[in-house]
């Protein structure tokens, strides 16, 4: 496993993340502790020290199976954890990214998982009722604390990332320091304007369901192929379409091409886009097949093949400023001498 530095904070992360919303069997269909040890076992033993959670995971069950884990060596590893999300049905403020929420969760974060800090604290999903100074200070007061060392955020607009970031710079608070996002083959609409402003602003990419919920390891298209229905996977999975499934096919040929799991093919295609992609797994044994994927690299057909069976159209206005006549009226009819 090699390392990467997240962003401004300076930390050095494996450059795969460990999922753990599969950490614990509250919700029905994740891992007891002894599944999760085997997990968190072999993805130390390939090198990780980067691990993702969250309050919300298996209703708190997953942070302090996490906990548990890294308790013997806690300051070994990059932790994150998340807060907004609702943890009671019949209390408003117990959910949101508001101050009272913040300082609740992160009390609750600390218990189970029996630290006195975390890494990075996300801000787990924009919602739209907070305004950015606001957000920040308290995310600010949190850090000076000490039982925050960087913040960051997922699931959010990029104008409001860019802004949120814009106050905190101006007003010598702690800034984002990385964002998380949906980001897969089959999932690349964050490329119109998340990728190119975390690029602007130096902010690291981490893309939860790098798998597409399961779509491009295989299981779906083989199932075609061997002539298994596959209606029963459309009812249970919106990402079951027509389009993404001619995706997944493309990562099956890429897969027997080079002669690796298409598990492998689809992540290291969100690796050679820049992301370190979040692997989650309900065994020891899925989990090691995600991580061989560090072991190589895609060739650049191979690149080509999926960029191109995969593509969206960017919209406007990156495909209104990219066309020539439009480009020649913004910079001149020079403009492919000038070198930028």
């Amino acid at each position: 496993m090699r390392y990467k530095r997240l962003g401004p904070s300076g930390l050095r992360v494996s450059e795969l993340c460990l999922g753990t919303m599969t950490f614990g069997t509250a919700w029905g269909w994740g891992g007891d502790l002894d599944a999760c040890r085997a997990m968190f076992d072999a993805f130390v033993e390939a090198g990780g020290n980067f691990i993702d959670t969250a309050n919300k995971y298996t209703d708190g069950e997953s942070e302090r199976i996490v906990g548990e884990l890294i308790g013997p060596d806690r300051d070994r590893f990059v932790v994150g954890t998340k807060y907004t999300l609702a943890t009671r049905d019949d209390d408003l403020n117990a959910a949101g990214n508001h101050k009272k929420n913040l300082r609740r969760a992160v009390e609750s974060s600390l218990k189970r998982l029996a630290t006195d800090y975390v890494d990075l604290l996300w801000v787990h999903a924009w919602d739209f009722t907070v305004q950015p100074q606001e957000l920040m200070r308290a995310l600010d007061d949190v850090v000076r604390q000490g039982k925050v060392l960087h913040v960051a955020v997922s699931d959010t607009p990029a104008w409001v990332v860019a802004r949120c970031n814009t106050v905190a710079e101006l007003r010598g608070q702690t800034p984002f320091t990385a964002v998380q996002m949906e980001y897969s083959l089959i999932e690349r609409t964050g490329e119109r304007e998340l990728t190119p402003m975390a690029a602007a602003l130096d902010l690291p990419v981490l893309a939860w369901a790098p798998l597409g919920g399961g779509l491009l390891t295989g299981k779906y298209t083989t199932a075609e192929r061997d002539g298994t229905a596959v209606d029963a996977a459309r009812a249970n999975n919106y990402r079951v379409t027509e389009r993404n499934l001619a995706i997944a096919r493309a990562v099956d040929a890429v897969a027997e091409a080079t002669g690796k799991p298409a598990t492998q093919v689809a992540l290291n295609w969100v690796r050679a886009h820049g992301a370190i992609p979040i692997v989650g797994a309900r065994t020891a044994a899925q989990l090691q097949e995600s991580l061989g994927a560090v072991d190589w690299t895609l060739a650049a057909e191979h690149l080509e093949t999926l960029d191109t069976a995969s593509g969206i159209k960017l919209g406007f206005p990156h495909d209104f400023l990219s066309w020539g006549y439009v480009a020649n009226q913004v910079l001149g009819p020079q403009r492919k001498r000038l070198d930028r």
